[in-house]
C-alpha cells in the first residue's frame, strides 16, 4: 500500500518540484554582456567603462534589481581589436546567451562587431563609439556616446572665441575609425567656420616619435592645433610639441577625456579644449553620487567613459522596467529592443534621450544620443569647464 501511495503522489511531487524550478527560473538573474578592451592600448577607456558598469549594477540589484530580477554582468576582453571584439559577441550572444551586449570600446571594433548582432536581432549598445556610421549598422545598435559630429562644432567655435584663433594644423591617426571620423567631421567644421588649415598631418596607430609631423606644423605657424587622436597619441604629441618650444594650445575630441592624458603630458596639455557629454565639474545631484560612490568603490575618480558606461546600464535598466521577460530569449532581446527607445533620465552625463539615426536608403538603423556637449579646458593637470 505505501509503494502504491507513493507511486500516486510522485507525479504531483515531480509537479511540485516542477513549479519551484519555474519559479526560481523566472526570478534568475538577467545577463546583461560587456564587451571592453580591458587589456591593451584601449584599456585606459576599457577599464574605465567596466567599472561605471559594476558600480552601476551593484546600485540597482542593491535596490532589488528590475521587477525583482537581479542583473548579471558577463564581462569579457576584447582588447581593443576587431577579430577579438568579434570572437567576444559570438560567445556573449551564442553561448552565454545574454540579453544584450555593451560595447565594444573602440568604433574600430564596433563596426566589425555590431552587424553579427543585429544579424542575431540583440542590441549592441555601444557607450564610448562615436564614430559616424556606427548606428547606420542596423536596427539594434544603440549607443548613448556623444557623436563627434554633434560635439566638435561646438568645441571648434569656443575655442575659436577663447583664444582669438584665426588658423589651425590639423594632426590626427588615419586608420582608426574615431580618429578619421573625428578629422572628417573637424575638416568640414573648420571650412564652415572659415578657419583656414595650415597644413594637415596624419600618422598611424601606435607611433610614438611624432617630431616629422611636428616640424612641419611648426613651420606652418598655427594659432593651435587640431587633434583627432587617442589619449596616448595625444599626450605624447603635447609633449613633443612642448620639446620643440610649441606653445600653440591643442583642440580635441572625446578621445583626449582621460586622466591618461595629464598622467602622460602632465601640465605640458593645460590649454588643451575638449569637447564632451560629460565634466567632473557638472555639480547635479545624479552626478556628485555618481562621482563620491565610484571614488568610495574604486579609489580613484571616474572620467566620461565611466559616467557613460554606468549610465548606459541605468538606461537598460529603465527599459527593462517595460519589459515582460518571458523566457524566451529570442524574444524578450526583441522587446528590449523595442522598449528602449523611449527611455529618458537625468544621470551621471545629464539629461539623456535617444534620437533615432539618419536615414540610410533600404535600410534601417539604429539610435544615437540625443544630448548637449559640454566644453572643457584643461587647467593644473585636469579639466574644467571653459567659462
Amino acid at each position: 500500500m505505501r509503494v502504491k501511495t507513493l507511486l500516486k503522489t510522485l507525479p504531483l511531487l515531480m509537479l511540485a518540484a516542477g513549479l519551484g524550478l519555474a519559479s526560481s527560473a523566472h526570478a534568475a538573474d538577467v545577463k546583461l554582456g560587456l564587451a571592453a578592451a580591458l587589456t591593451g592600448p584601449a584599456a585606459k577607456y576599457g577599464v574605465a567603462i567596466k567599472n561605471g558598469f559594476s558600480l552601476a549594477a551593484d546600485e540597482v540589484n542593491a535596490a532589488g534589481g528590475v521587477s525583482g530580477n537581479k542583473l548579471q554582468l558577463i564581462i569579457e576582453d576584447e582588447q581593443g581589436k576587431k577579430e577579438e571584439a568579434i570572437n567576444v559577441f559570438k560567445k556573449l550572444i551564442f553561448k552565454d546567451k545574454v540579453l544584450l551586449v555593451f560595447g565594444p570600446t573602440l568604433s574600430n571594433s564596433a563596426f566589425a562587431a555590431d552587424p553579427i548582432a543585429n544579424a542575431a536581432k540583440v542590441v549592441a549598445f555601444g557607450t564610448s563609439n562615436t564614430a559616424d556610421g556606427i548606428t547606420a549598422m542596423g536596427p539594434f545598435t544603440f549607443r548613448n556616446s556623444v557623436m563627434e559630429a554633434d560635439v566638435l562644432p561646438v568645441t571648434t567655435r569656443a575655442a575659436v572665441k577663447h583664444f582669438g584663433i584665426k588658423k589651425v594644423a590639423i594632426i590626427y591617426g588615419n586608420d582608426d575609425a574615431f580618429t578619421k571620423s573625428g578629422y572628417d567631421v573637424f575638416k568640414g567644421t573648420l571650412a564652415d567656420q572659415k578657419i583656414p588649415v595650415t597644413t594637415t598631418e596624419a600618422y598611424a596607430k601606435g607611433d610614438v616619435d611624432f617630431k616629422a609631423q611636428l616640424t612641419k606644423i611648426k613651420a606652418s605657424n598655427p594659432d593651435a592645433i587640431v587633434c583627432s587622436c587617442l589619449t596616448e597619441e595625444a599626450a605624447n604629441i603635447i609633449l613633443q610639441t612642448r620639446a620643440l618650444g610649441m606653445k600653440q594650445p591643442f583642440i580635441g575630441g572625446n578621445g583626449l577625456n582621460s586622466p591618461k592624458l595629464f598622467d602622460i603630458a602632465k601640465g605640458a596639455g593645460d590649454d588643451t579644449i575638449m569637447g564632451s557629454p560629460w565634466s567632473s565639474e557638472n555639480m547635479t545631484p545624479a552626478n556628485k553620487a555618481f562621482m563620491a560612490a565610484y571614488k568610495a568603490k574604486f579609489g580613484s575618480d571616474p572620467d566620461q567613459f565611466a559616467a557613460q558606461a554606468y549610465d548606459a546600464l541605468h538606461v537598460v535598466a529603465a527599459a527593462l522596467k517595460n519589459v515582460k521577460l518571458s523566457g524566451a530569449i529570442d524574444k524578450d532581446r526583441i522587446a528590449l529592443q523595442q522598449a528602449l527607445p523611449a527611455v529618458t533620465i537625468d544621470g551621471a552625463t545629464g539629461k539623456f534621450a535617444f534620437r533615432k539615426a539618419p536615414a540610410v536608403a533600404g535600410k534601417e538603423v539604429g539610435y544615437d544620443a540625443q544630448q548637449d556637449a559640454i566644453v572643457n579646458i584643461a587647467k593644473g593637470g585636469k579639466f574644467v569647464l571653459l567659462k
